[in-house]
């Protein structure tokens, strides 16, 4: 599979949070082109405020190959990662990270913070993004236009 492959795995992944009743975004955790983790947004559901996409295919991950550590791995997520996801995929060690739409107001890798830039961090991590933005923002658009409708 190829990276939209993946994208497109967490698209799907965007859809069933969506149906939940959650914030639609998704992320599958890739490493020699094998999954290693998934996970959609969930926090309303979970109750726990960390139950973000990444979050959840970080813990599936780790979970799965029995380390914390996640060397040479690609997270594929459907929205640019917030402080708190940028944070863990820094500390479990993702070597590069592909984001389909940006988040404007909290997206910390080009949107506001640019922590792939800074330099206090003890690792680093390629970041792409764009990668079927269109189709991120279009699901992200409806599912807040849905909610203001009701």
């Amino acid at each position: 599979m190829n990276d939209e492959d993946w994208m497109r795995r967490a698209l799907a992944l965007a859809e069933q949070a969506a149906e939940a009743g959650e914030v639609p975004v998704g992320a599958v955790l890739v490493r020699d082109d094998t999954l290693l983790g998934e996970g959609y947004n969930q926090p309303i559901v979970a109750h726990d405020p960390t139950s973000h996409a990444e979050i959840m295919a970080l813990r599936h991950a780790a979970h799965h190959e029995q380390n914390y550590r996640l060397p040479g791995s690609t997270l594929y997520v459907t929205l640019e990662p917030c402080t708190m996801c940028f944070g863990a995929l820094v500390h479990a060690r993702v070597s590069r990270l592909v984001y389909a739409a940006s988040e404007p107001r909290a997206g910390v890798c080009v949107s506001q913070l640019q922590l792939p830039d800074a330099a206090f961090y003890n690792h680093k991590m390629r970041v792409e993004g764009g990668l079927l933005a269109e189709e991120s923002a279009a699901m992200l658009k409806g599912f807040f236009a849905s909610r203001r409708g009701r």
